[in-house]
């Protein structure tokens, strides 16, 4: 992340920062009402910081400007680094969720969810709410990770050379898989204990036929719970810089993949939008993020039926009310009463 840290802050961070928090020259250059080529000229020598530029990698170069040097915060300050972080994090957050999320529904999304019994009224709008709540708090919660890897806690690498090899290049992707998706499925089944399911899991679950946009709809914590196994990666295995921001975006864009409601194909393996759609219906199945091995290894497995595939019985009534009946036994038995407002509910009352 230190490497879209370094673009930022060069593009628009610095001027930020040496604008709220002059450095004493760069407000003894106001006072005088001198340009800032002449101060730093009659004070050479004496800079306003003593931060020095260490490019993030050897593949980018983006020299800093003047602005660079004219803050109390320099870029090495690690205040400023976290509000820098947490303010990436929360933007670009946003900017994949709206696009990949919009994207998806425009393109995607099968509009025939609602009308399902069970979507929710103004239930988009919801879905849209709750992420937008959300992504300040997860985004502060999750830029202590970032600020430890700026500052060379991690085991990132950027040289291809520095690695374990050319070979891991490669092998990197499927190790972040299977290590991420272990612990994340031992994460979000322990959400699903009653203590932790009330108090942070449920407003995930409101959603019983979620949309692309319900894909960031959670309350703070248990979205930044579930998204820890990620950024403890490169603390435990080496990974490369450029591959760790590639995954970044990945991640968020699969979370959107498997709220789209698009079974594109009824896979053993992967835990795609059918086995998660099932995991929002009937709550205590299919806890994966990307696989199905640990949902099958710890016994909470459930196969989509074929039905789910094919255009003519997917979204049919018969379909629906058989999701119906399982689907109310067991909110019964998670949540004891069901306390969502459904669009047809209010279709009756017209």
């Amino acid at each position: 992340m230190d490497i879209v840290l370094e673009i930022c802050d060069t593009v628009f961070f610095d001027w930020v920062y040496a604008t709220a928090l002059p450095s004493s020259s760069k407000m003894l250059n106001s006072f005088l009402g001198s340009s800032d080529m002449a101060v730093n000229a009659t004070f050479s020598g004496m800079p306003a910081t003593a931060y020095q530029y260490k490019p993030s990698t050897k593949y980018i170069h983006m020299k800093p400007t003047e602005w660079a040097y004219m803050s109390v915060w320099p870029r090495d300050n690690m205040y400023r680094q976290f509000v820098s972080l947490t303010l990436m994090t929360w933007i670009f957050g946003l900017i994949v969720y709206f696009i990949c999320s919009t994207l998806s529904y425009a393109f995607i999304f099968d509009k025939t969810t609602f009308s399902h019994p069970k979507f929710l009224k103004n239930q988009i709008r919801q879905e849209i709410s709750q992420s937008v709540f959300a992504h300040p708090f997860m985004s502060m919660l999750t830029a202590p990770f970032f600020v430890l890897e700026t500052r060379g806690y991690s085991k990132l690498y950027d040289d291809i050379d520095d690695g374990p090899g050319r070979w891991y290049l490669w092998a990197q992707f499927p190790l972040f898989i299977l290590f991420t998706d272990c612990l994340i499925y031992f994460i979000h089944r322990a959400l699903h204990h009653p203590i932790l399911y009330r108090r942070l899991h449920k407003p995930h679950h409101k959603w019983i036929m979620p949309t692309p946009y319900a894909s960031h709809a959670f309350h703070p914590v248990d979205g930044w719970m579930q998204s820890v196994p990620y950024h403890m990666f490169p603390f435990i295995f080496p990974m490369q810089k450029f591959f760790s921001v590639a995954v970044f975006a990945f991640v968020n864009i699969w979370t959107v993949f498997i709220h789209d409601g698009e079974y594109v194909a009824n896979s053993p393996v992967i835990n795609g939008a059918a086995c998660h759609t099932l995991h929002h219906l009937y709550f205590n199945y299919n806890y994966g993020q990307f696989t199905t091995l640990w949902d099958r290894l710890g016994g909470s497995y459930r196969r989509p039926t074929d039905e789910m595939f094919k255009k003519e019985t997917k979204m049919t009534k018969q379909v629906w009310e058989k999701q119906i009946e399982e689907m109310e036994t067991m909110v019964k038995e998670v949540e004891g009463s069901d306390d969502r407002s459904y669009g047809s509910e209010a279709k009756k009352d017209q």
